[in-house]
């Protein structure tokens, strides 16, 4: 099975516009993910594929993969899709520019879900974790998922879901962690689907699946995350950089 890791990294992102190119420690944030990508010998190939001219130059300049996008895409997957279609591959994994600190381990774990004769039958994967802080669980910057008793996706939403209604018992909360991994069939379907209606309102980009009928098989992580948004995460991303055993 060939396995790709790619990275979409915008530039101009709405909540924090040129986050990627902002410094961490001694790297910008996209080489981070780039060289933390790399260094867990998972893939056949990493490569960064963008919309700027200024995230190629700092991935390709310091001995980086990275292609530019030829036209303009509403999501990351769509601008994987078309940075794949001559590439050969089995398995994509979508690993977001603005998650500099994977997990080995993680990786692995949702590479392994398309193993195996159940893992035929999986065309999408993806990472969650159980919410430790419940007053994110409200907060619409962090996407909440509810899977079914298989681990499938059911619905993924910037709301609180489920809805605790009578409160006499307390429900899993689960975070969705934008890490996605593909088979290629299934990623250049989606490329030719249009934007579907809970997509659009919700602007998550994994609900164009679910709207075609295409679960995603959710991985249950307890792995950190650190997810660059807001400038404020910038501070918590250089406090957990302090903690890890590399050069800074």
């Amino acid at each position: 099975m060939i396995t790709i890791a790619m990275i979409p990294a915008r530039y101009a992102a709405t909540r924090f516009p040129y986050k990627l190119m902002q410094p961490l420690g001694n790297k910008t944030v996209i080489r981070h993910t780039y060289d933390n990508a790399v260094a867990t010998h998972l893939f056949d190939d990493v490569i960064v594929v963008t919309d700027s001219e200024i995230i190629f130059r700092e991935i390709s300049g310091n001995g980086g993969k990275a292609i530019m996008s030829k036209k303009l895409h509403e999501s990351g997957s769509d601008r994987i899709a078309e940075a794949v279609i001559d590439i050969e591959a089995d398995v994509i994994l979508n690993v977001q520019g603005d998650e500099p600190f994977i997990h080995k381990e993680s990786l692995s774990q949702l590479l392994s879900a398309f193993k195996g004769e159940a893992g035929k039958k999986v065309m999408v994967a993806s990472l969650m974790k159980a919410f430790s802080d419940t007053e994110n669980v409200s907060d619409p910057n962090y996407v909440k998922v509810a899977v079914d008793l298989q681990m499938n996706s059911l619905l993924f939403s910037r709301s609180v879901i489920p809805y605790n209604r009578e409160g006499e018992i307390q429900p899993m909360y689960y975070e969705h962690i934008g890490i996605y991994a593909f088979r290629k069939e299934a990623l250049l379907k989606f490329t030719g689907w249009q934007v579907t209606p809970l997509e659009a309102a919700e602007k998550i980009e994994c609900l164009r699946y679910l709207e075609h009928g295409i679960p995603l098989k959710m991985i249950l992580t307890d792995k950190p995350t650190v997810k660059i948004d807001v400038p404020s995460d910038l501070a918590l991303a250089e406090a957990y950089l302090k903690t890890m055993d590399i050069d800074l």
